[in-house]
């Protein structure tokens, strides 16, 4: 018997985490499901882990987009799904892609469904890619169901590289920015106060103030920042409490220029998600639980589990997110019309590509805005520093 440690969700859509005794990883996660959870990651716990974690490497981000593909192309191609399988264990890869994908295939050629074959490789795949596999091997549309995981995968991957991409140069410009000031305020400033002091001249307050304020740097500087870690540290400790976090991820969606756009962001991954899995047909309830786990936004994850227990009990969804809007208007307005039509998945993906569209444009004008402004910033403030070391001697030179 193994030792296996689980996160799991229940049929309320809470999390559940725990540990339990199997004779293998398949064994476990169908005595889970018959407790009726909904299993998210589930790993062999002690050493055992350890030579799981060794052992097998992690498919994620490109890798997984590029596995998605390729098996939905050969499926596409007719190719039955074991000697898809066979086909992908030859191409050019690492070793422990090859390996994963070794595993897929024995399960696959002893008769297992593809989703089990997933299933048992723990958390290397999403609940939201096993159940929208076993909603495509259900409907014989496992093809298309795939190859509709690819580009929500696809476009997901775009959307991240895109803004990190963008945010790269700024975050450079930041750390040179706060960078000079210190090192001119802690050790350039400094070095003016014994000469102002053999000089005689009257000091003006702007050059008081900065000499100060340089002296102050230079004997503590290491105390201030040693503080604003902690201080950091201390608010993050605070916000792993979920009420906390909550309360903060709401204001967070209220503030005036990050709310709306963290709004447009979380939109377009929650309707994308819920869409994609209600076209591949899952259930909605099933699809909010899994679409849950997609939102960063805790306030949002309280909202979308009051959504599913509204829903449960015969409200509609535009209803249950209307009750407490932090979606934008536009986001409810197209998902009630979605529901009256009939065609609820389509209009979530419609939403989706609305508010990715939006959520983009926002960001490269932030973006736009923020290096050209972080640059009159630093230049002001290195010009205030220089005009306070100019002024006495500017003075010393009016009295010769």
């Amino acid at each position: 018997m193994s030792q296996f440690t689980y996160r799991a969700i229940d049929s309320n859509g809470i999390a559940r985490n725990g540990a339990l005794e199997a004779q293998d990883l398949k064994t476990a996660v169908t005595l889970l499901q018959k407790r009726g959870l909904l299993v998210l990651d589930i790993d062999l716990a002690g050493p055992q882990m350890l030579r799981k974690a060794f052992g097998r490497g992690q498919l994620k981000g490109a890798a997984l987009v590029s596995f998605t593909q390729q098996l939905a192309t050969l499926l596409g191609a007719g190719q039955p799904l074991e000697r898809s399988l066979g086909i992908l264990l030859k191409q050019p890869g690492q070793p422990h892609m090859r390996a994963l994908i070794e595993r897929i295939r024995d399960q696959v050629k002893a008769g297992q469904p593809l989703s089990n074959a997933l299933a048992q490789e723990g958390s290397l795949f999403s609940p939201l890619y096993l159940a929208m596999v076993r909603a495509g091997e259900a409907g014989g549309a496992l093809e298309n169901t795939l190859r509709q995981l690819s580009d929500y995968l696809e476009r997901s991957q775009l959307l991240r590289g895109e803004v990190i991409n963008a945010l790269i140069y700024p975050a450079f410009l930041v750390v040179g920015v706060l960078g000079s000031l210190a090192l001119l305020l802690a050790y350039v400033v400094p070095q003016f106060v014994p000469i102002f002091n053999d000089l005689g001249v009257p000091i003006p307050l702007i050059t008081e103030v900065i000499l100060g304020l340089g002296e102050f740097l230079g004997a503590y500087g290491l105390t201030v920042l040693a503080g604003l870690i902690a201080t950091v540290w201390t608010l993050v400790a605070r916000l792993r409490n979920p009420q906390r976090r909550e309360k903060y991820d709401r204001r967070l969606l209220g503030i005036r220029i990050i709310g709306p756009l963290l709004q447009r962001v979380e939109a377009a991954r929650l309707a994308r998600t819920l869409g994609t899995l209600l076209s591949s047909g899952v259930a909605l309830l099933q699809a909010l639980v899994i679409a849950r786990q997609v939102c960063t936004n805790r306030a949002l994850q309280a909202q979308v589990t009051q959504a599913t227990e509204s829903v449960k009990g015969g409200g509609t969804l535009a209803s249950a997110f209307g009750a407490q809007p932090l979606l934008p208007d536009l986001a409810l307005q197209m998902i009630e019309v979605g529901e009256q039509a009939g065609e609820l998945d389509r209009m979530l993906l419609k939403v989706a590509e609305v508010f990715d569209v939006e959520a983009k444009r926002s960001i490269d004008r932030m973006l736009a805005a923020l290096v050209p402004t972080l640059t009159v910033v630093m230049a002001v403030l290195v010009a205030v520093i220089m005009l306070a070391i100019m002024l006495p001697l500017m003075s010393l030179t009016s009295n010769i």
